[in-house]
């Protein structure tokens, strides 16, 4: 067997080599998964021994980018990955904004469900009006679409789709035959079905940016040497024992956190360093709106209402897509994804944090000002030393659930690839093939995190109090 492994990131660093990036979605085994080796977490599977391939023949540092499926064609267009090789068909439809090399493998097709189901379902007629799970933006999305009154539910991962089946959610689901021949091995509830797939065999490619012939051409000849020796067939086989080679022992809650607390240390610690500068970052920029808002000059009053209307506005999500792909696409200013993520949360919660500010300042007494003024003290000396302090201290209570809720929100960032906990949970989930227990370990860690966060702002708020009461 094959011994899959990850090309060390910080090496490209050190020799100074040409690296190449490729974005995948690391939970479709056995082309690309998670997989614990030697107390290590690693990106491993065939797509992922093709990647190296490429890269070893081009002299290159193999960089890999974890990314949601539905995301990875914008991080391409973006400039963020070179290339992505993760199972994805060369339709029509995608060839019209990225480039793809020769198709490297062809997969079949099959429909997975309930053990009790498993007869029910025998043909793609038989799935008419029933409701069907796939991953988003696949082109098992596209398969589903042409079931007759079929109800779909098409979701990030495939976590996400053996979830939806195994809690009845959804009735069947279509699947890559070796992914579903991993969930199967993996679930007893869970089995293929005999219905075949009309002309469902379908080719796997790489895709590249549009006009990136150089790179199609190393990818090119890199698979024609592969094919040659039908290495690519290999290496799903050497993927698909090393996937079902080690299970998971239990599935127990308890047991899942203990083996893997790890990832979930990791992911606390992206946790709190993204809402801490959030907040941070936030309080700073919605204090300078809040003064903007309540300026008497009429410009920056009006900045600071669009600026507030537009960020409270649209959802956070489209504000992340928007910084870290959109601003690398239009005006070739790349952040990373740590960068994308805090200035997102900073930006929205400044957005917040100025209403809230603006509330605070102007509670407090415009006496205070006068009588300040009346003393000589200039208009910005008295803000600093009188107004803002009183004012803050009066929107404790709202800035510190602005802080709880940051830490909720921050799980977003995962969808670009960010190893918070959210995306720490994902990847445990990918491992041991459980898709609802990870999810609770992470939801109790959350809980965790913001209730001794809401003990600690009340006894600061009830300590700044006291001397109100003298």
């Amino acid at each position: 067997m094959l011994f899959f492994t990850v090309i060390p990131l910080a090496s490209a660093a050190q020799d100074n080599q040409k690296v190449i990036t490729v974005g995948l979605s690391a939970d479709f085994p056995p082309y690309e998964f998670h997989k614990k080796i030697d107390g290590t977490d690693q990106i491993v599977g065939s797509d992922v021994e093709i990647a190296k391939r490429i890269a070893a023949d081009m002299g290159a540092t193999l960089q890999i980018q974890d990314i949601p499926f539905d995301s990875l064609l914008p991080a391409l267009n973006s400039g963020r990955i070179d290339m992505i090789i993760s199972g994805m068909t060369p339709t029509e439809e995608r060839r019209q904004n990225v480039d793809f090399s020769e198709s490297y493998y062809i997969s079949r097709q099959v429909i997975m469900t309930r053990v009790e189901d498993k007869d029910k379902y025998t043909s793609v007629d038989s799935l008419q009006g029933a409701s069907i799970g796939v991953q988003k933006g696949s082109i098992q999305e596209g398969i589903a679409k042409d079931i007759k009154d079929a109800k779909l539910t098409s979701v990030d991962r495939i976590a996400d789709i053996v979830l939806s089946l195994e809690s009845g959610r959804v009735d069947a689901a279509v699947m890559e035959g070796p992914v579903a021949e991993g969930q199967v091995a993996n679930h007893d509830d869970l089995a293929i079905t005999s219905a075949t797939i009309p002309d469902s065999d379908t080719e796997m490619a790489i895709a590249v940016k549009k006009g990136n012939a150089e790179l199609l051409g190393h990818i090119n000849g890199t698979l024609a040497k592969l094919k040659q020796g039908d290495q690519v067939k290999k290496f799903v086989q050497d993927a698909t024992a090393l996937n079902s080679g080690e299970q998971q022992k239990s599935n127990n809650i308890f047991t899942i956190f203990w083996d893997y607390r790890q990832y979930y240390m990791k992911g606390i610690q992206y946790t709190l360093l993204l809402s801490a500068a959030g907040v941070l970052f936030g309080f700073l920029i919605g204090l300078v709106v809040s003064l903007f808002r309540l300026s008497n000059v009429g410009i920056l009053r009006w900045i600071a209402v669009t600026y507030t209307e537009i960020l409270r506005g649209t959802p956070m999500l489209v504000q992340l897509l928007i910084i870290h792909y959109g601003i690398a696409q239009t005006f070739h200013i790349e952040f990373s994804v740590l960068e994308s993520g805090i200035i997102t949360l900073s930006i929205n919660s400044s957005a917040y944090l100025a209403e809230i500010f603006r509330a605070g300042i102007q509670g407090v007494d415009r006496g205070q000002m006068e009588a300040a003024r009346s003393l000589g003290m200039s208009h910005g000396m008295t803000m600093r030393s009188i107004i803002i302090p009183q004012a803050v201290k009066s929107v404790l209570p709202a800035i510190g659930n602005e802080f709880v809720v940051i830490i909720k929100e921050s799980s977003i960032v995962s969808f670009i690839g960010v190893a918070d906990l959210m995306f720490q949970a994902q990847a445990v989930r990918s491992i041991t093939y459980s898709a609802l227990n990870p999810l609770l370990i992470a939801a109790a860690i959350y809980f965790i995190m913001t209730f001794v966060l809401s003990k600690l702002l009340g006894m600061l708020e009830r300590r700044w109090s006291v001397s109100d009461k003298r």
